[in-house]
């Protein structure tokens, strides 16, 4: 994607934008695609079911415990530039400077990131993309997407994937082509899914799993986005109900 189409679609975006950064972390689905949102998660759905699960079911059980944990920290490590950049642009000087060292320190101790000697000395890990970003600058989600092969998204994540792309192990752009390490990316996958393998209880007892898991990654993004800091929900007050049992009480 070239400069140009990625500052028109920031503008696009920004145009889009609201004024607080509490309505850009809404938990709220703005979902006006549902109907063809569905039909797309039917067919991710058919694809993790009896592509994806059985992989990362045969990785967690194939692969020591300590050698996937290595592999999930030098991913983490390979994208850990664009938690640092990220830091910045959200004004986080001083996290920056933290991250900048743990990655310095693990990408050299801890060869290539396999190893975690950050943590150990208390350089903990953080996450930040520019989803996060765009959030603290106070622009707004979008519309709900389900994508092909990558799953649920907003407008805003989807683009922000775009704009952290560069900083990705996964893309390279040499003498100006693009270039994606597809293997790379697929054992990065097969590995994320392997960590999500205790929720599919939760998602198969779903009364309709297209909301549930659409409501949790809101949730999730919503958490991210406020650093952990999510507010609790007392919208029970405003019910009628519990109005009622108050003053009974």
């Amino acid at each position: 994607m070239t400069g140009r189409a990625l500052l028109l679609g920031f503008l696009v975006m920004a145009g889009a934008g609201c004024a607080s950064r509490e309505a850009a972390t809404t938990t709220k689905a703005y979902d006006p695609f549902e109907p063809v949102n569905r039909v797309v998660y039917r067919v991710n759905d058919l694809g993790d079911r009896y592509l994806l699960r059985p992989a990362a079911v045969g990785y967690t059980r194939g692969t020591p415990r300590q050698f996937r944990s290595g592999i999930r920290n030098a991913f983490s490590n390979l994208r850990y530039p664009i938690t640092i950049v990220n830091a910045l642009l959200q004004g986080k000087f001083a996290q920056a400077g933290h991250d900048s060292g743990r990655f310095l320190l693990n990408s050299t101790v801890g060869l290539g990131g396999f190893l975690d000697p950050a943590t150990r000395i208390g350089l903990g890990e953080n996450d930040e993309d520019f989803d996060q970003t765009m959030a603290v600058w106070g622009l707004a989600q979008g519309p709900y997407l389900v994508i092909p092969l990558l799953g649920p998204r907003t407008t805003r994540h989807a683009f922000s994937e775009l704009v952290d792309a560069p900083l990705s192990p996964f893309v390279s752009i040499a003498n100006g082509e693009l270039s994606v390490s597809l293997g790379l990316w697929l054992i990065y996958q097969v590995d994320g899914r392997s960590r999500l393998l205790d929720a599919d209880q939760q998602v198969f007892e779903a009364f309709d799993p297209y909301l549930f898991v659409r409501d949790a990654y809101y949730q999730h993004r919503q958490y991210r986005a406020l650093d952990g800091d999510v507010p609790e929900d007392d919208s029970y007050l405003d019910d009628p109900e519990f109005d009622d049992e108050a003053a009974e009480d």
